[in-house]
């Protein structure tokens, strides 16, 4: 009984700890994205989760996501403009972030 009370613990740790690794912005979206976009809720721009849900069960949404950063826009969003490519991102960059938006919606 003891031994299923530890795994059921050290699971829920996990599923935590998962969690909390896959939301954190990677460090293009701190350097590049963070000073309008949260992860989660709205800054001056929408948060990526509230992006993610936008293209939720589109399977090129990761490639429509980086068209859409870079070269900006209102989106619909009815929150102002973002400038092309937002605060300087190169293109590996943005790749990278449009996969992690992407998957948010997963």
């Amino acid at each position: 009984m003891k031994s299923i009370i530890v795994s059921m613990v050290a699971a829920a740790g996990l599923m935590v700890a998962g969690f909390a690794v896959a939301t954190d912005m990677p460090a293009e979206g701190k350097k590049f994205c963070s000073a309008c976009h949260n992860v989660e809720g709205k800054k001056m721009g929408p948060g990526f989760t509230d992006v993610a849900k936008k293209y939720a069960g589109d399977k090129d949404a990761a490639s429509k996501i980086a068209a859409s950063i870079t070269k900006g826009g209102a989106f619909g969003w009815n929150m102002g403009m973002m400038p092309a490519k937002g605060m300087g991102a190169g293109d590996a960059d943005v790749q990278s972030l449009a996969k992690f938006i992407a998957g948010l919606a997963h």
